[in-house]
């Protein structure tokens, strides 16, 4: 019942996730937005299967790798912002579309 209920939340996360993207106008708040939705998403479905699975080898190869993607996550999300500022995407002003 509990993974049931993780597994409805990770979806709302990703519907608000899904409305701030296409909220956002500039890459970087639209990265920012991303990343931390994907994250919580993340954390949320694969606690609900490791509650589903119960302690066992596989509940251990889950936590394990969503260690994994909590680490390389942002990793990635930092090296696509900074390769958009490296190649010159600015950050668009309040008063331009």
């Amino acid at each position: 019942m509990i993974y049931k209920l993780l597994l409805i939340l990770s979806w709302i996360y990703i519907t608000f996730g899904i409305i701030g993207i296409l909220r956002f106008s500039d890459i970087y708040s639209r990265l920012l937005t991303s990343s931390k939705i994907d994250t919580a998403a993340l954390i949320t479905i694969f606690l609900a299967l490791i509650i589903k699975c119960g302690f066992s080898t596989i509940s251990v190869k889950l936590f394990l790798i969503l260690l994994f993607m909590i680490i390389t996550g942002p990793v990635t999300n930092h090296v696509i912002a900074r390769s958009a500022y490296l190649n010159g995407i600015e950050l668009k002003k309040e008063g331009k579309k």
